[in-house]
Order: C-alpha cells, then sequence, then structure tokens
C-alpha cells in the first residue's frame, strides 16, 4: 500500500490519512483567516495538496479538480495579501458592493450550469469526473468564488462558503470521505465566527474612515 491510501478504520469506514491531515489543515485555514494571517495562504496551499491526493485515492475527480484550483487560488490570495501588507498596511477588510455581488451571484449560477455539463459530458465519454455532476460542479464554482472573495478581503465570502457547505456535508458523506463530512459541519460554525469578526472589523474600518 502507497502513502497515498494509507489510513485507518473507524466504525466500518476507511480514513485516508491525507484526508484526515489534509481536512486538519482545511480547519487551520479557516481559523487563520479568521485572524486575517497571511499564513492563511500556505496553510491552504498545503492542505489542498494533501486534499488532491485523497480525492485521486476516493475517485472523486471533480473534487481532485476544486483542489487543484484552490492550491491556484491560494497563490493568489497569498500575492494579494502580501502586496497589501508591505509596510505594515494590511488589506483592508470591507463588504462587497452592488457590482460585486451581482458578479458573484451570475458566475455561481453560469459557472455552475457550464462545470456540471462538463462534467455530465466527461462523464459520457467514459472519464468519471463525477458521480454527482450538479452537485459536485455547484460545490467546485461556489468555492472558487469565496476564496476568490477572500483573497479580495470581501466579508461576504463567509456568506458565499455557508452556501458551499449546505450541500458540501451530504455530498461529502455520501462520497465515503468521512472525515471531509464532518469537517464540513464544524466548517459552519467555524464560517459563523468569521462572518461577525469580518463584519465588525469592516464596520470600525468605515468608521474610522468616514
Amino acid at each position: 500500500m502507497s502513502w497515498t491510501e494509507a489510513g485507518f478504520d473507524v466504525v466500518g469506514q476507511h480514513v485516508l490519512w491525507t484526508d484526515l491531515v489534509g481536512n486538519v489543515g482545511a480547519l487551520t485555514t479557516v481559523w487563520l483567516a479568521i485572524r486575517k494571517t497571511i499564513w492563511t495562504w500556505p496553510v491552504q496551499f498545503a492542505s489542498s495538496a494533501l486534499l488532491f491526493v485523497a480525492s485521486i485515492s476516493a475517485h472523486i475527480t471533480g473534487n481532485a479538480l476544486k483542489q487543484a484550483l484552490f492550491g491556484a487560488l491560494a497563490v493568489y490570495g497569498w500575492i494579494r495579501w502580501s502586496r497589501g501588507t508591505r509596510g505594515g498596511a494590511a488589506l483592508p477588510i470591507r463588504s462587497a458592493t452592488s457590482r460585486e455581488r451581482t458578479l458573484v451571484v451570475a458566475v455561481m449560477a453560469l459557472g455552475t450550469v457550464a462545470v456540471a455539463l462538463l462534467f455530465t459530458y466527461l462523464n459520457s465519454r467514459g472519464l468519471n469526473i463525477s458521480w454527482a455532476p450538479w452537485p459536485d460542479a455547484y460545490i467546485f464554482v461556489g468555492s472558487a468564488v469565496a476564496t476568490w472573495a477572500q483573497g479580495r478581503a470581501l466579508v461576504d465570502f463567509w456568506v458565499i462558503w455557508v452556501a458551499v457547505d449546505v450541500i458540501g456535508v451530504p455530498l461529502a458523506f455520501s462520497s465515503g470521505l468521512v472525515v471531509s463530512g464532518a469537517v464540513y459541519g464544524v466548517f459552519l460554525v467555524m464560517v459563523a465566527f468569521g462572518f461577525r469578526d469580518w463584519l465588525r472589523q469592516s464596520h470600525q474600518l468605515r468608521a474610522v474612515t468616514a
């Protein structure tokens, strides 16, 4: 057995070490995001790499593609936040503008349709990208949009994560990734705290700059 398939059994379920460690890293990423530290991004990159391996081992290609995208977006966020912290000035937390919110909704809707159709087509060609193309596409696109919004320090990214987790929890459990499903549930709680803290910081910043 290779290290990519190594794991242990819990209540009749085989848990991959890559899935476990990767999800611990994902939880750490959320905690770091609440604190708005630049370490959010390298930790997210590392956890995405591990979860990519776990998804490949579980034959969930769609989720693997999502983790690859997360890794790329982690680099984007790392660069953007690094520029924002030069000279000690942090990237300011703010709410999305009406235009940005319209863009988010449009991208999530159209992106989900486009990716779901792509997954369905690839499945028909025997590539087995996803056994649940529509929810997988929704999670794929929603996660990408949320990470993009986080990179821009938008408070709204927490709300997008809630919308993703509502679908992500049952899909992860039904895919056999028990740890991922449990972590999605914990995410919901952490997201609530993160949204509260970022919203408060954005209000404080607005009061100072007004």
